[in-house]
């Protein structure tokens, strides 16, 4: 897939997708920076990408993509001189109701997963139209379907959306592609980290069997797996699309 060689930034890479993610980069051969706040989660990912290639260059960057997205680009062309690929994946969620939120709530989860997106494609942009890179940003089946009591979730994944389609025509003019991958449900730690309970995750799982098309939810590699694909040549005529990895979630009725 043409990706052997090139410099993959993957955010978020301390854990779920975003790991497996950069370990998939790095089976192809990548050179891939690892950012996330979690040093130790960190470290587990480096050695899951050595696994996967022995001789894969690394960089990793324990880092906040709210507050250090220069530093983290900054880094990366420090270290590898280039960027081809920029992976926004770093995603954060808290729930509740327009009645229950508080505006620092709000306020937490946009700067997470919209200005911080933001913030680093701005900053990678004009090393991306260098190498003629490209743009694969994460956001979710709740930025197309509407849930109850995720309102600050929802509003920035339907707003990562539409970013994405923004930026790639800014710059398409400068042959850097932008797309974005919509997941379903995955099997990660994401709704722990939201507040569900060991009970509420598995029933949550189990009924998640009935709202995707094919009957099951996702693995994180198959998410990996799409990202690849929009980051290697193999989609060169493609951007500003938004690739659901969602079992046909996004075409079922609501239930």
């Amino acid at each position: 897939m043409s990706l052997a060689g090139k410099v993959v930034l993957v955010t978020g890479a301390s854990s779920g997708i975003g790991a497996v993610t950069a370990q998939a980069f790095a089976k192809q051969g990548s050179k891939v920076v690892l950012t996330g706040r979690n040093e130790a989660n960190l470290k587990a990912t480096e050695k899951a990408c050595k696994a996967a290639n022995c001789k894969v260059e690394l960089l990793l960057i324990t880092a906040d993509v709210t507050t250090d997205a220069e530093k983290i680009i900054k880094r990366t062309i420090d270290k590898f001189g280039k960027l081809d690929v920029l992976v926004n994946n770093a995603g954060y969620g808290e729930l509740g109701s327009i009645l229950d939120i508080d505006v620092d709530q709000f306020d937490r989860v946009l700067n997470t997963n919209l200005r911080s997106v933001f913030l680093l494609t701005k900053y990678a942009a004009p090393h991306l139209i260098k190498t003629q890179g490209n743009i694969v940003n994460v956001s979710s089946i709740a930025g197309t379907r509407s849930f109850a009591g995720a309102v600050a979730y929802c509003t920035s994944k339907a707003a990562i959306e539409q970013f994405t389609r923004c930026i790639a025509l800014d710059l398409a003019p400068k042959n850097v592609r932008v797309n974005v991958v919509s997941p379903g449900t995955i099997l990660t730690d994401f709704h722990k980290r939201i507040g569900f309970s060991e009970e509420e995750d598995a029933k949550f799982l189990e009924h998640s069997k009935t709202t995707h098309a094919l009957g099951r939810v996702g693995e994180p590699k198959e998410v990996a797996d799409g990202i690849i694909f929009l980051a290697s040549d193999s989609s060169s005529f493609i951007t500003g699309a938004t690739l659901p990895i969602d079992g046909g979630r996004h075409a079922m009725c609501p239930r």
